[in-house]
Parts: structure tokens; sequence; C-alpha cells
């Protein structure tokens, strides 16, 4: 369960007129999907917030005996990927967040909308 005190910084990011899907824990991280965004908290900080369709590659290495890795990679090359480390015990809310994050991304792209419009 995530207590309500490690969400605070994430939250603030979501607008009114916005729809949260899912919040994320993922060992210190915090994943925010939202209707038109992803975003990343690390602690208290916010290490990554960018538009669904500004999200290029999204890669989750899973081997066995180890914790698994949630790479995030945003379109253009001057944002770094997000490389986000997951443990085992984070492996439901992380895959919730990936399905939820994955099914935006085809609605969005088979809307034939542009990666400038979610």
């Amino acid at each position: 369960m995530i207590n309500s005190d490690d969400l605070e910084p994430i939250l603030r990011l979501v607008a009114p007129d916005e729809r949260l899907h899912v919040v994320a824990k993922a060992s210190d991280h915090r994943i925010l999907v939202t209707d038109r965004r992803i975003a990343v908290a690390e602690d208290d900080r916010i290490t990554l917030d960018i538009p669904i369709g500004k999200l290029r590659r999204i890669e989750f290495d899973i081997e066995k005996g180890r914790p698994a890795t949630l790479i995030l990679v945003p379109e253009r090359p001057s944002e770094p990927p997000k490389p986000i480390t997951v443990p085992v015990e984070d492996y439901p809310h992380v895959a919730q967040a990936l399905a939820v994050l994955s099914e935006l991304l085809v609605r969005g792209l088979n809307a034939g909308r542009s990666q400038q419009d979610f």
C-alpha cells in the first residue's frame, strides 16, 4: 500500500481537468499515469514529466533472481531515459501502470492524434 504522504510531490502535477489513472510504487520511485502524461518522482523530486505522446519507448526487463528494470525513454534525445529498479513486490503496481500507459499510447495513435496532441 502507498502511504498518502509519499504521493504528495507527484500529485501536485495533476491539473484539475486531468484524469489520474494510476500511481505505482517502484522502490523509492512513484510512477504517475494520467490521461495525458507520465511522471516519475524519486523521493521528493520529479525526475520525469512528459506528455504520453512524447514517450518513445518503454523497456521492462525481468531477469531471474534480480529486481526488474523499467526504462522510460522520451522521444527527444535531449531528455535522458529514466531507469527505475522494480523489486518483485512492486511488480503488480508497475504492471498496472504499464497496462494503462500502453492502452493510452495505442488509443492515441489509433485515433490519429499526433504526438503533440496527447
